[in-house]
């Protein structure tokens, strides 16, 4: 899930129930023993870029928006058009343990934003507009939009730039209206990101892991760090700069989002907090919060199960297709739940718990 100079990648293992579906189309990423091999392009050259991009052409730049680079992404499955972002440091296979779920119903885009896996770094200075513009450019139409911490930011500002591409929003385990305190924490870890990467990073990893989760999957929390380790650190700070501010940046314009938007992150994520996910919530028209119990930060990969629930319930195609949920492994931290006003209970085809929409 990460970049080095050496162009090393270190893998999350999928999940204990199954494996990634084979890739319909991919963008810059190498075949491996879990991933069968697909027809590959590289994300620099430009004719082989339309394999991944059916649909038609990409529409003409408007006047003064960012130039978008050329992502390495892949394509998986058929259906309604969805894609999945990551969060900084991470890279696509962040989200391996929910994309055989996904993947059923959808045809799900993974995408290495600017600076991270196998796309092109980020410079100095990129702007959350540019990450958007990049992610845009990969779309021909309405698209499900799935935002982690970072790629949250990135798919908010994509709503409000392109709405004409964003069918929905999901954002996970996303950042909102930071406090003073929470901004100066944010800051202080950039500054160890700069000084002492390798502190940095373990650092993440046992905010994201408790004792209990890394006990169970060492090697989980092992991949997770080496994928931070080998980041491209100028990208990395530049990106961590962005994921720093940007929810300031967008704050006041969030209420001219018109896309259905769901937030959901977990119980016991210190950085991306529920009350976090409740604003947002608040603050998008028509907006729902969901909060997963006894979970953190990295809801793709603990609790893989019930974020596609979440996901496929918002975008409307839960149990579209006959059949379970397969690749997932079981709930660690329990069932989904949400507060909407006074109104609770369970709702077909969603997880119990509590649920209503705000406004």
């Amino acid at each position: 899930m990460g970049r080095s100079d050496a162009g090393a990648r270190a893998r999350v293992p999928a999940s204990r129930a199954g494996r990634r579906p084979a890739a319909a189309a991919t963008a810059g990423t190498e075949p491996s023993a879990r991933t069968p091999p697909a027809r590959a392009t590289d994300a620099s050259a430009g004719p082989p870029r339309a394999a991944a991009r059916p649909e038609g052409p990409r529409p003409a730049a408007r006047a003064g928006a960012p130039v978008p680079v050329a992502l390495s992404h892949e394509v998986h499955g058929d259906g309604p058009a969805l894609v999945l972002l990551h969060g900084v440091g991470l890279d696509r296979r962040m989200w391996d343990r929910c994309l055989p779920a996904l993947a059923a119903r959808h045809r799900v885009t993974l995408v290495d934003l600017r600076g991270h896996g196998t796309s092109p770094a980020a410079a100095p200075g990129v702007s959350l507009a540019e990450l958007a513009a990049d992610v845009g450019a990969l779309l021909s139409g309405p698209t499900h939009v799935v935002g982690f911490s970072l790629g949250a930011l990135v798919a908010q500002r994509l709503g409000l730039d392109r709405p004409e591409l964003t069918a929905s929003l999901t954002l996970v385990s996303s950042v909102a209206d930071r406090s003073a305190r929470e901004r100066a924490a944010v800051a202080r870890r950039q500054t160890l990101a700069a000084e002492d990467f390798g502190a940095s990073a373990r650092a993440a990893v046992d905010r994201w892991f408790s004792p209990a989760w890394r006990a169970e999957e060492p090697g989980l929390a092992r991949d997770v760090l080496d994928t931070l380790l080998a980041t491209d650190r100028a990208s990395y700070l530049a990106c961590y700069r962005v994921f720093g501010t940007a929810d300031t940046e967008l704050w006041q314009s969030l209420p001219r989002i018109c896309a259905p938007t769901v937030a959901v992150t977990g119980e016991r994520d210190p950085g991306s907090t529920p009350a976090m996910s409740h604003r947002l919530a608040e603050r998008i028209p028509g907006g729902r919060a969901v909060i997963v119990p006894g979970a953190r930060h990295l809801l793709p990969l603990e609790c893989p199960q019930e974020l596609a629930d979440v996901i496929l319930t918002h975008t409307g195609t839960h149990g579209s297709r006959s059949g379970t949920h397969t690749g997932t492994h079981g709930s660690r931290s329990g069932t989904p739940t949400g507060t909407h006003g006074s109104h609770t209970g369970t709702h077909p085809g969603n997880p119990t718990g509590q649920e209503s929409p705000r406004s």
